[in-house]
């Protein structure tokens, strides 16, 4: 909901001419497990904090590292489908260690690209430690390019009635 909030904010203050980047519209407040998380408790993880992915991470010198990504296809996919028993599994067991980062100054369309590439649709945000910043979704660029989008009708409707009242 704040993140909603900090986009229309974003538009409000003129800032399109300005670069759009990921730190702008990632989501800080990241839910987390770690690797000996079990499916359980992280399954009630994402259902608690209604979100659809679980950055794991490690403790490194003070910080939070990410190290791979579970997610609620990764749960059914891996363990619900093939009718696995959930409580002989923890996060390790079936997270995505091949992790597709992404850094706050990366670009909108730089993550379009990543995640049309890598086929993702959850990506972390992390510092050049590895640090864990945030998190974006293919849902927070959908939100901005709708955004964009609106912007645009808005500019063709003031054209036509720029037209009209001309006309008169």
């Amino acid at each position: 909901m704040a993140q909603t909030d900090k986009q229309t904010n974003r538009f409000q203050e003129d800032s399109m001419g300005e670069r759009l980047t990921i730190g702008e519209i990632c989501t800080r407040s990241v839910t987390i497990a770690f690797r000996r998380t079990s499916l359980s408790g992280a399954a009630r993880l994402m259902r608690d904090n209604h979100v659809g992915c679980l950055v794991v991470v490690e403790h490194n010198d003070g910080r939070q590292t990410a190290v791979g990504i579970l997610t609620d296809r990764d749960l059914v996919t891996a363990v619900v489908a093939p009718e696995l028993d959930i409580n002989r599994f923890c996060v390790e067991d079936v997270m995505s260690t091949d992790l597709v980062c992404a850094r706050e100054d990366d670009s909108l369309i730089d993550l379009m690209r990543t995640m049309r590439r890598e086929g993702v649709r959850r990506i972390p945000v992390v510092g050049p430690q590895r640090e864990l910043l945030g998190v974006v979704t293919l849902d927070d660029a959908l939100d901005v390019l709708a955004e964009e989008l609106c912007l645009l009708v808005g500019t063709v409707q003031s054209g036509k009635q720029r037209e009209r009242n001309t006309i008169r």
